[in-house]
This record gives C-alpha cells, sequence and structure tokens, in this order.
C-alpha cells in the first residue's frame, strides 16, 4: 500500500525553514515523543507523514503528558538553553519568525534576551504594545533576567511552540506537529499547552507527573512562561495580545 504523506511548501521561505522544521520533529522524536514521521525534506519543502484527526480521549492526553515528561528529560547533551536540535546548525524558526539559537547558562539571562525582548521590540514598534505597557513588561523582564525564576535545573529538550493548535489528536494518540524545538525550560511547553486551552490538560499534567514531579508553585509560574508566546503573537497579531502579554507581565511581578 503506497504511504499517504502531507506536502507543506512555500515560495520564497528562507532556506533553512524546512530543514529547521525536519530537525526539530526528529530531534524531538530521538526523546521518544509522538511527533509526525518526516518522510523528505529540502529547502522548498517537507514531506510528513499524514494522520487523521479523531477525537481528543483522557487516555491519550494522560499518555502524552508522560511522553512530554520523557522527552524534557532527554536533555540537550550538556549543551546550554537556547540550543537547536542537535546537528542543525542553520536558522531556526517559531511559526514564520526566525528564532535565536544563541545559547546561555543560566534560564532567565536566556528566556529574556533571546525569546521574550526579540518580539517584544517588534510590537513596539507595532503599536501593538503602548509605552505605558512596556514599562511593566519590562520591568517583568528585569526580574526573570536577573535569575529571579531560575531553579537550577538544566536545559529540557522542548517542543517551543506547543499550543493546543499543535497537538493532533488521532485514533492512535495525540501528535505533536510544527516544532520550534530548542534547549529549554520544562515548564515553558506547559504553559503554553495552557494558554490557548487544550484539551484534557489536567490528565496531561496527570501523565507528566506521574513521570517527572513538577517543582513546587509551578502552576503560579505559567504567565512568567508565556512571556514568550505572547510576545511573539503581540509582533505579529496586534494589541489584543499586547494587552494579554501586559497582563503576563504583571502577574510575573507579583510573583516576585
Amino acid at each position: 500500500m503506497q504511504e499517504r504523506t502531507f506536502r507543506k511548501q512555500r515560495a520564497g521561505v528562507h532556506p533553512d525553514f524546512f530543514p529547521a522544521e525536519a530537525a526539530g520533529l526528529r530531534w524531538l522524536a530521538d526523546a521518544g515523543a509522538p511527533v509526525v514521521r518526516v518522510l523528505e525534506v529540502d529547502s522548498s519543502h517537507i514531506v510528513l507523514e499524514r494522520v487523521d484527526s479523531a477525537a481528543p480521549r483522557a487516555a491519550a492526553a494522560r499518555a502524552l503528558g508522560g511522553a512530554l515528561a520523557r522527552m524534557h528529560d532527554a536533555g540537550v547533551d550538556g549543551r546550554g538553553f537556547g540550543c537547536a536540535p542537535d546537528d542543525f546548525t542553520g536558522q531556526i524558526f517559531i511559526g514564520k519568525r526566525p528564532m535565536s539559537s544563541t545559547e546561555h547558562a543560566r534560564w532567565g539571562e536566556f528566556y529574556v534576551t533571546e525569546r521574550v525582548l526579540p518580539y517584544l521590540r517588534i510590537a513596539v514598534d507595532a503599536s501593538s504594545v503602548t509605552g505605558e505597557q512596556l514599562g511593566d513588561i519590562e520591568r517583568a523582564c528585569d526580574l526573570v533576567a536577573a535569575g529571579t525564576f531560575d531553579d537550577g535545573e538544566p536545559p529540557s529538550r522542548i517542543h517551543g511552540d506547543l499550543w493546543n493548535g499543535n497537538v493532533m489528536w488521532t485514533t492512535n494518540g495525540a501528535v505533536l506537529i510544527d516544532p520550534a524545538a530548542h534547549g529549554g525550560h520544562r515548564e515553558t511547553d506547559l504553559a503554553m499547552l495552557d494558554l490557548f486551552g487544550c484539551a484534557y490538560l489536567d490528565e496531561i499534567i496527570a501523565g507528566y507527573t506521574d513521570q517527572h514531579r513538577l517543582r513546587d508553585g509551578w502552576r503560579a509560574r505559567v504567565p512568567v512562561h508565556q512571556l514568550h508566546p505572547l510576545a511573539v503573537h503581540a509582533a505579529g497579531y496586534g494589541a489584543g495580545y499586547g494587552r494579554a502579554l501586559h497582563e503576563a507581565a504583571v502577574r510575573t511581578r507579583r510573583l516576585a
């Protein structure tokens, strides 16, 4: 039987765009993550195994949680926060936007410098973030960069763009697509799942904690880990996300 495939291509994209996606998927798969399989890739397209959607199920969500914990625990082979997938030296992306792979020893410094501020600047230039909002956001960033939320954990191998639209539910369980894979903090993936809501999120968390106990207070820190995705969205999708970014910054400052 001929293999069923899904082909993505786009004219004019950066030559690393599809290879970065493929490298991320393979890196996560190496850690046992349930990702869509890469069949072919070059600078102009990627061919993936086609998967068919099904209704989400509690058992599949719990299995996904366990797989995410194991993926995070696989780590990044001694490299720093921000590292790209193994053996990939090109440009990485989140959505269509370039994303830094500069490595840092400390999470807070990395997160602010490479994941929040670059997109915040774009959002300000696009008038999605006001001057008044910017002050609060920058003060929250200062707290994070200073190490207020650093916990000494080594970098985790994270999906990096794990909103609910990048979780496909199939008859065989959940499958992850479209990663922005890099070395980051495990709580960032969980905060992204929470950002727009995800089916059976409580079951995902239960499956996760079966494999890896989360540090006390992780739920309170969700706004900290949502600064990055909200900055990315504010950069491209308007003032509504600027307001959400500001609220997350205010909540972050209250944790200090």
